[in-house]
């Protein structure tokens, strides 16, 4: 079975020209740390917390989905639903059907292989490139950022299934950062009367706004003037929250979420503003 060691080959030195430092080896990294779970499953059929995938189903969309960033990154259309949580999930139930495979060790390669695939695509492909995805048209920069955290998410998901340590530490979820923010204006369910002016400070990274005026979500390189509420988030409780893994409540009383501000009341319902595709 192969696996993602980090060592630096094939186009990988045109991959580090043009993406941010550290980004392609989390990527190698994180799905060869998929394929090592992967490794440990012996039964795929079992169900993981908190979705309705099996771990084997879990790991067919992950290689799919890897696939699917390989090809945009090489510059193929590739048509996968309008952006919205409801034609995501129908996208994803028709290309589970149309792909039976569901063994971890076939599954653990592909994974690794479509990394790799998209890796060498990126560093193919002029600076310039931007790629249409299921979350409107993103620069190879932060196409990599969502592929890494959609690899995050579901190789979370995966250990719970398997009950094994997961991926995810904070220099990942830095990297996180650049998709997540483009993302927040697409997957916005804040009502139209809202308006609302936050600061997201990740612990030991990055310092952001996001504010909401009518309902308009709109993502800032800092703070908004006249802030009401400022979030302080332990980072990898940051990424839990922002995939939909971990509620607010239960964020607040394991201590990895920390608000203030004129109107601190807000933070629990920032999270509810999105909707994780």
């Amino acid at each position: 079975m192969r696996r993602a060691d980090g060592v630096e080959r094939g186009t990988e030195s045109g991959t580090r020209d043009s993406l941010p430092e550290g980004l392609g080896q989390a990527i190698r990294k994180t799905a060869g740390a998929i394929a090592d779970l992967l490794d440990g499953a012996t039964d795929t059929t079992a169900p993981v917390p908190g979705l309705d995938w099996t771990i084997g189903e879990t790991a067919a969309h992950l290689a799919l989905a890897n696939g699917l960033m390989a090809e945009l990154a090489a510059g193929q259309e590739r048509p996968y639903g309008d952006g919205t949580p409801q034609s995501l999930a129908a996208a994803n139930a028709r290309s589970l059907t149309a792909f039976p495979e569901r063994a971890a060790e076939p599954l653990a390669v592909m994974i690794v292989e479509q990394a790799d695939a998209f890796l060498d695509a990126v560093g193919r492909a002029g600076p310039d490139r931007t790629s249409l995805t299921p979350l409107g048209s993103m620069g190879n920069d932060v196409l990599a950022s969502y592929l890494l955290t959609h690899m995050l998410g579901h190789g979370w998901d995966l250990a719970r299934g398997v009950g094994r340590p997961h991926m995810i530490d904070p220099a990942r979820v830095g990297l996180c950062l650049p998709f997540l923010k483009t993302a927040m204006p697409r997957v916005a369910v804040a009502p139209a009367t809202l308006t609302a002016r936050y600061t997201l400070r990740v612990r030991g990274g990055e310092t952001f706004g996001v504010t909401f005026t009518d309902g308009t979500v709109e993502v800032l390189p800092g703070p908004p003037e006249r802030s009401d509420c400022t979030i302080l988030t332990e980072p990898v409780t940051f990424l839990l929250i922002a995939l939909g893994r971990l509620g607010p409540w239960q964020a607040m009383a394991r201590g990895g979420v920390l608000a203030w501000g004129r109107k601190p009341w807000l933070a629990p319902r920032f999270p509810t503003l999105f909707k994780a595709p």
